[in-house]
């Protein structure tokens, strides 16, 4: 379900709640909608934790498996239901930012990402921090996104 949550003179900006009665577990929207002279849609980091959990973290909520490509494809299975949410597909996603805790993991991260991006290679930036939200957490995932004109809710 897309919220209307601040009107423009020349936009609207949208957050995106794939499920939005989980919504008030969430400080961030899971994605922002511009929605005007442009459509582009901001998605907020994905882990391997559920799209959906309480805040503060409990740590039920995050247990992640140690496999880079596992918690690699439940953060993209988080982005899909965003990407679903408005009628975008992956060759939509324009921009990726990619942050590891250690860059030993990026091809398999890489090789994660491969079946649902297929031959499309967006824009990306790839970042090795100390740590993430998360004890456990090893991969998050940003995208921004040109959502087609004819896409949508």
């Amino acid at each position: 379900m897309s919220v209307m949550a601040k009107q423009k003179e020349t936009y609207s900006l949208e957050v995106v709640h794939p499920l939005p009665k989980e919504a008030h577990k969430m400080p961030y929207a899971p994605a922002v909608r511009i929605v005007g002279a442009c459509n582009l849609m901001f998605i907020s980091g994905a882990t391997a934790s559920p799209l959906y959990h309480d805040h503060p973290h409990r740590d039920e909520d995050h247990d992640h498996p140690n496999d880079i490509k596992e918690q690699t494809r439940r953060a993209m299975e988080a982005i899909k239901s965003i990407l679903d949410e408005v009628g975008a597909s992956w060759r939509d996603v324009v921009k990726v930012t990619k942050y590891l805790t250690d860059m030993r993991d990026a091809d398999n991260m890489h090789v994660a990402m491969r079946p649902y991006f297929g031959d499309w290679r967006p824009a990306s930036t790839m970042i090795c921090i100390n740590q993430l939200s998360s004890p456990g957490a090893r991969v998050e995932l940003d995208m921004i996104v040109a959502v087609p004109q004819s896409a949508g809710k």
